[in-house]
Parts: structure tokens; C-alpha cells; sequence
């Protein structure tokens, strides 16, 4: 695929809060692809050559279905990932090809967002310096750009020091919006913290002084959590965006299968409390389809109207 041109966008994502109150931004890629024939120990990134039009249907579906806001299929596309399928010297083809591929299903007045997951690796540990982290998110989000993103969402992060490095890798090579998103486990009454330990307000701090255009979370949580993670984001930072992508509720594993349990309705029951926690951005992560995002999209604008 030829390189593809940005969205000729009248208005950033921030301007397209201010202006509609409430955007709605995708579901699950991999649950869609796992459906599509993706097999466990398969690189999801490939397919982004190996089965393009499997890639775009994700994407067109999700924007026929209501999103404001849809990803690139370039969750694991950094060296240190691509790595381990022996494609790391792939980085730029395949995470310039994910974005060509959203940017062409979902059409200009969608904005492509493009997905930067963690690497594996650990600072604190010494498993890689920072500047080999930086150089990676930096190659990484570079090709996502020239690619057609309009944002980047850096997601699932735990490590302050490795979310920050991302936000700054993309700020100073890219004209890209940057939204940072940390995945939480509830350890107590009203208590969240990342697996590295990181409390919501710690992680707003840190990620806006990096940077970060929209903080929030992603995965770990149903809805029902999400509204009190979100709720905490909103009191640390009042004034900053705040995405949520709620999984459909806490899997269960059912015949060595995750199945989720939150239905399209169920999910949609709880936007209003989310929003009003001070969520901007609603939207899905593992096991949400479609279908849940028409239905969170449909309770997103009725609660806005």
C-alpha cells in the first residue's frame, strides 16, 4: 500500500470535545481479529500485510458503528516487540501500512488514532536505556505518522518512566496529538494502582508534564471500575480530557476461552455515570465489539444532547 496522506481535519480531537462535549472512540482489535482467523503466537501487525482487507473491515466497522475515533492495528509495532517474530527490522512498513489502512477505511472526517502499546521492556530493571526506549517509540510513531495518524494513543502503560518517554518521543518528532491511557487494578476500597504501582493522580501528573494532550485508561476494568478511575483522573486534573476504554466487564475463562460479560446494553447503561465522572472520550478495549460501541455511542449522545 502507498503511503497515505493525513485527515484534512477542520478541527483537532481537543476542539472536537469542546465542541461536542463527548467523542467516542473504538473497541477491541484483537478480539475482532482472533474472530477473523488471527491465531494465539501470531503477530497481529503482519496482518496488516498479509490481510489487509481483514485490518480495514475492523476499522470500517467500528466507524459504521459510531467512533469518533478509530486505531491503528499497531498495538505491538516497536522494535522490541516485532522483535520476537523476527520482523523488528519491519517497523516502519508495518506501522505506516496500519495507518494507511485505518486512514482509507474510515474515511477524512474520522480521526485515526494511532495505537502505541507497551514494549515489554523495564527501565527500572535495566532491560534497555532510555535512549533505546526513546528510539524506539520515536521510529515507531514516526511511520504511524507518515502513514496518515492524526493522534497517537499511548495505551496500556503501568511505568511512568516508560509512558513518559513515549509522550516525549512523539511530541518532539510528530505533530501528533498524544493521548496516554494506564491500565488500573482495584487493590482496595476506591484504591487503583498499576501493576508498577502507579495511582491515577500520580499518573496525571506525570504524563502532563510530559506532554500528554488527553490522559485516561484502557483495559483492567469494566465500566463499573472505570467510572471511579475516571472520577479520580477528573480531581487530579480538572481541566485535562479524559479517555476511557473500558473492557465488557472482567473476563471469565470458559473452555480455556476469556468470555466478557458485559452485553451492548449493559455497557451502555453506565455511560451517563461515566461522563458525568468526567470521562470525555468513552469508548471499548477487550472483548467490546461493534455492536457495544453503537450502543455506547447511542447513550453518549442522548446523555449530551
Amino acid at each position: 500500500m502507498g503511503r497515505a496522506t493525513k485527515g484534512n481535519h477542520m478541527i483537532s480531537i481537543l476542539d472536537a470535545l469542546a465542541k461536542k462535549g463527548v467523542l467516542v472512540s473504538d473497541g477491541a482489535w484483537g478480539t475482532f481479529l482472533a474472530a477473523k482467523g488471527l491465531a494465539v503466537g501470531e503477530c497481529p501487525e503482519l496482518w496488516n500485510i498479509e490481510h489487509p482487507d481483514d485490518v480495514a473491515d475492523v476499522a470500517r466497522a467500528y466507524a459504521e458503528a459510531g467512533s469518533d475515533l478509530v486505531s491503528t492495528n499497531s498495538f505491538g509495532g516497536s522494535r522490541f516487540k516485532l522483535d520476537h517474530f523476527g520482523l523488528g527490522e519491519r517497523v516502519g512498513e508495518l506501522n505506516e501500512t496500519a495507518a494507511a489502512l485505518t486512514r482509507t477505511a474510515v474515511g477524512p472526517d474520522v480521526h485515526v488514532t494511532a495505537s502505541v502499546g507497551p514494549t515489554g521492556k523495564i527501565l527500572m530493571m535495566g532491560d534497555v536505556t532510555e535512549e533505546q526506549l526513546y528510539d524506539a517509540f520515536r521510529e515507531q510513531i514516526v511511520a504511524l505518522e507518515r502513514g496518515g495518524a492524526d493522534a497517537c494513543v499511548i495505551e496500556t502503560m503501568t511505568a511512568i518512566d516508560e509512558a513518559v518517554t513515549a509522550i516525549r518521543a512523539a511530541k518532539e518528532n510528530t505533530s501528533l496529538e498524544v493521548i496516554c491511557t494506564f491500565t488500573y487494578d482495584k487493590i482496595g476500597e476506591d484504591m487503583y494502582r498499576t501493576m508498577m504501582g502507579v495511582s491515577p493522580a500520580d499518573m496525571a501528573a506525570a504524563v502532563l508534564d510530559a506532554g500528554a494532550d488527553v490522559i485516561g485508561s484502557n483495559c483492567g476494568q469494566g465500566l463499573e471500575g472505570m467510572v471511579e478511575i475516571a472520577a479520580q483522573l477528573h480531581a487530579a486534573a480538572p481541566g485535562t480530557p479524559i479517555m476511557v476504554q473500558a473492557n465488557a466487564g472482567l473476563p471469565t475463562r470458559v473452555d480455556g476461552v476469556d468470555t466478557f460479560p458485559e452485553t451492548p446494553e449493559d455497557m451502555a447503561a453506565r455511560v451517563p455515570a461515566l461522563i458525568e465522572a468526567g470521562a470525555g472520550i468513552v469508548g471499548g478495549c477487550c472483548g467490546t465489539t461493534p455492536a457495544h460501541i453503537a450502543a455506547i455511542a447511542k447513550a453518549a449522545r442522548e446523555t449530551t444532547a
